[in-house]
């Protein structure tokens, strides 16, 4: 039988099997999942020293590139125009977000969107860079390769569930593990007792928050989501007694292996959310000055999600954590039409969220031990469909926090907009830059060694920079 290709769907799904496989054989099969000694071992070069977080916030639908980081320079620009046509943004309403920033080709200048002006504030003051052409790579790929095949290529290029995968996991839809599930991983033993809360979500499901030990414990905005019944004061029917009945019937002992699994589950997750309750205590409103939840009578989603993370973060020292991974989102970003109405609104949220949220984290005393990245399916289509654009691959990116080296570009410019060494295709930008660097750049400022960064980053060894530098 011949070698499955290195993109195969079942090489990569006999590789997670193994993997689990093993660490199972040690742990045995009824170990608890927040921790086993497979990660305990993983764990010993993993740096704790102090609190970190990462905070994730993936733009669902594929965030256009092209009205977000847009050419400033007089020549790019012009030829901006051109190729954008009636989607492009004017040059004299840039002059307010214009970046003077370093690692730009000569004469090149980029502005970020209008909207995107707390941005601006945050990239002067040396707190947020600016990753330039990112997306899901195997390997070093020029665009001679991808047209001739020459290399494997990341699998179903431009599908939203596959992209929406390869960002979070470096594996298409089906994949099981995630990479920021996959750093939590090696956090766990250093997190202690209430290490089910080291990889939290305030956007529901999604792969990037699972690991081989670590899974996302969801939360909404408002606080932990109790069981029906068990969380009212009152207890059920206004009857204390009928609540602990019920508690009693779901979390005792059963002589049945799966129903027994169930209800030990089940009373994990109530003490879960009695601890988290109690942690969170009375911070509901402590961010709202920054992070409200409607502006202008609009409803602010991601201020929402991100007021949550505050609060979480807040509580980390009543928690005994030291490492949290998290993951917000904000969906909307399929722009094939209406492109004009609707980008420019998502961008509003986007940068008044994250500007907010740096208020509060500075606030909290660790503007500095929390490092907040954008992520999305995919870039778009330089040129026009008419009202919007299409799918796309690279797209540019956003890293903020105050360990950030701000201030400046990192990775490669686009040489072009159209018909350059980057261009696929009506403007789709070929990645000069892989996510397995962008997430090992992230992991080893959250104290990943070396050693263990395949665990993250499965392609990394085979880009010459494992480190992008833009992370102090």
């Amino acid at each position: 039988m011949k070698d499955m290709p290195m993109n195969s769907s079942s090489h990569i799904a006999r590789r997670t099997f193994l993997r689990r496989l093993g660490h199972l054989s040690i742990a045995g099969t009824a170990a608890p999942w927040a921790i086993n000694l497979a990660a305990m071992g993983e764990a010993a070069a993993f740096n704790t020293d102090g609190y970190k977080a990462l905070v994730c916030i993936f733009l669902y639908g594929g965030n256009d590139n092209g009205n977000t980081l847009i050419p400033y320079d007089g020549t790019s620009h012009a030829e901006y125009l051109r190729v954008r046509g009636g989607l492009a943004t004017a040059r004299d309403q840039l002059a307010g977000t214009a970046l003077a920033g370093g690692n730009l080709p000569a004469g090149r200048e980029y502005a970020l969107a209008p909207q995107l002006g707390p941005l601006k504030n945050l990239f002067d003051q040396q707190r947020l860079a600016v990753q330039l052409n990112v997306g899901p790579l195997l390997q070093p790929t020029t665009l001679a390769q991808y047209r001739t095949h020459a290399v494997p290529l990341p699998p179903k290029l431009f599908s939203h569930n596959d992209q929406q995968s390869i960002w979070q996991s470096s594996h298409a839809e089906g994949a099981v593990t995630g990479w920021g599930g996959n750093i939590a991983d090696l956090a766990l033993a250093g997190n202690g007792a209430n290490a089910q809360f080291t990889c939290m979500s305030v956007s529901g499901n999604a792969v990037f928050l699972s690991g081989d030990s670590a899974l996302a414990y969801q939360i909404g905005t408002t606080g932990p989501v109790g069981i029906n019944g068990l969380v009212q004061s009152d207890g059920m029917f206004g009857a204390a007694a009928c609540r602990e009945a019920l508690q009693r019937l779901i979390t005792q002992s059963r002589a049945h292996l799966l129903e027994n699994e169930l209800n030990r589950v089940t009373s994990r997750s109530i003490g879960a959310h009695a601890t988290l309750s109690g942690a969170l205590g009375g911070s509901a409103g402590q961010f709202d000055g920054w992070l409200p939840d409607e502006m202008d009578q609009r409803p602010r989603a991601l201020n929402r999600q991100l007021k949550m993370v505050a609060r979480l973060i807040a509580a980390r020292h009543q928690l005994g954590l030291k490492r949290q991974v998290f993951l917000v989102s904000l969906g909307g970003f399929d722009t094939h039409d209406n492109l004009l109405t609707n980008h420019p609104w998502l961008l509003t949220q986007l940068g008044q969220a994250m500007g907010g949220f740096q208020q509060a984290l500075d606030s909290l005393g660790v503007g500095a031990q929390v490092t907040t990245f954008t992520a999305s399916d995919f870039g778009r289509t330089m040129t026009s469909n008419g009202d919007g654009s299409d799918h796309g691959w690279g797209s540019h990116h956003f890293v903020m926090g105050g360990a950030v080296k701000g201030k400046t570009f990192y990775g490669t410019a686009p040489t072009a907009l159209l018909g350059g060494p980057e261009d696929v295709g009506q403007g789709r930008l070929l990645p000069t830059t892989s996510v397995d660097q962008y997430a090992a750049t992230l992991a080893r400022w959250f104290g990943v060694s070396d050693g263990e960064m395949t665990q993250i980053a499965p392609n990394i060894g085979r880009f010459n920079q494992r480190d992008l530098g833009f992370m102090g």
